[in-house]
């Protein structure tokens, strides 16, 4: 099977946390600092949390050892045991991200459970189902939080921390997007309504709208891989990390995913300061449209000790991270079905969808988004549909990859 333009990064990929890791240990650092001081009720789903791993034996052994590992290894995590993990969980509760160009960490939870998710025992605690069932209430209790106005205390534009500051507008570019300064937060009213912030109309125009033979972008995203010739079923835990379709779509869909083998697959990430709605790569009808409950902090072990996790695992994610999963009936015929897999990949991310079966949708029509979290999403296509792609991928050894714009055509179909 020929696999092309494949690249796997040994860097945190995103902008989503710091590159450097003494900045990731000063913030881990200094927030035990902060939890300490503020003395916060724990949050009762935080609670569950540390009672489910405390009274698992399997989990509590797996976590003490990974948290034992991470130390071993030299790395200062801010805790020494399960007690003092859920402590600084707790503290993320009530928090929000603050504008930071220098070390930016946009995925705190993440920040603090870093070095545990690709310890030796870290890798199969969090793939255990009933932990990311608890992971994802205490993700949806700060995901409330996030969506209530206290949730705005950095949407001012105070620097260096400020999200409207002129540094902050410069760098997200917030001229693209919708805001009303004569309104209180600029408008938004929480932080998951700023993350989600639109576009102006006519800033990112869809590329030949009546070209069927054009598929554009469904998301502001940098391209992560291309893969043609893609299984129903394949080693997706392995190095080279490629796709398995019965696992992406999930068993029950088995029948679903066959339409698929032989096909090819793009998947681009999402950065941290970029627009997070997803729109129609084609015009078709929406075939079937689920979300798929899966890990938020799994990586594969065949990437080692990853200081980008989840990042360096984004192809085996797409079989194991919660995601929604979006079918099109193209509108033209030789393009058959276009499925759309939307990838929460750590915090919240929380997968929106926006369409119904049934629904005829234009491309470029927005069909959904991603509450805030890391991301990435993939588009897969039948066998002989893609002619070419657009877009490449981009070389290690850029540090800032350019997004490819929403709409814009990434590649010609046949």
């Amino acid at each position: 099977m020929k696999r092309i333009l494949k690249k796997i990064r040994k860097r945190r990929l995103g902008g989503w946390l710091p590159a450097d890791e003494s900045a990731l240990e000063s913030f881990r650092l200094a927030f035990v600092d902060h939890v300490m001081m503020s003395k916060l009720s724990l949050n009762p789903e935080v609670e569950k949390l540390g009672n489910l791993i405390k009274n698992d034996p399997v989990l509590r052994m797996d976590f003490t050892m990974a948290i034992e590992q991470a130390m071993s290894a030299g790395h200062k995590l801010g805790y020494t045991n399960i007690d003092e993990l859920m402590l600084l969980i707790n503290g993320v509760m009530t928090m929000s991200p603050s504008f930071d160009t220098s070390a930016l960490v946009g995925c705190p939870l993440n920040a603090i459970l870093d070095w545990i998710m690709c310890a030796p025992s870290g890798f199969a605690a969090f793939r255990s189902p009933v932990l990311n069932a608890q992971l994802n209430r205490v993700l949806q209790s700060w995901n409330k939080f996030l969506s209530s106005t206290k949730s705005c205390t950095y949407l001012n534009v105070t620097p260096p921390k400020g999200w409207f500051s002129p540094e902050a507008f410069k760098t997200i570019q917030l001229n693209n997007f919708q805001y009303d300064t004569s309104k209180p937060y600029w408008g938004f009213n929480s932080w998951n309504d700023f993350f989600i912030r639109k576009f102006k109309p006519g800033v990112r125009p869809v590329a030949e709208p009546d070209n069927s033979k054009v598929i554009t972008s469904g998301c502001e995203s940098v391209p992560y891989a291309i893969e043609q010739n893609v299984k129903l079923s394949d080693t997706f835990w392995i190095k080279s990390q490629p796709y398995s379709l019965k696992d992406i779509f999930t068993a029950p869909k088995s029948s679903l995913a066959e339409n698929f083998v032989g096909g090819t697959v793009y998947q681009a990430f999402l950065s941290a300061y970029n627009y997070h709605r997803w729109h129609a790569p084609v015009s078709g009808t929406i075939a079937d449209i689920y979300l798929v409950s899966g890990t938020y902090y799994s990586e594969a072990e065949s990437e080692g000790e990853d200081p980008a996790g989840p990042n360096d695992s984004e192809g085996y994610i797409t079989t194991v991270a919660t995601r929604m999963i979006i079918v099109i009936d193209c509108d033209d015929i030789n393009l058959g079905k276009i499925a759309c897999v939307f990838v929460g990949m750590a915090e919240v991310s929380s997968c929106i969808g926006e369409v119904r079966i049934n629904q005829h949708i234009n491309k470029g029509d927005e069909i959904g988004y991603f509450q805030f979290g890391g991301s990435t999403y993939c588009l897969i296509f039948q066998p002989h549909v893609i002619n070419h792609f657009t877009v490449s991928v981009p070389p290690p050894t850029v540090k800032n990859p350019v997004p490819v714009k929403l709409n814009s055509m990434i590649a010609i179909a046949n």
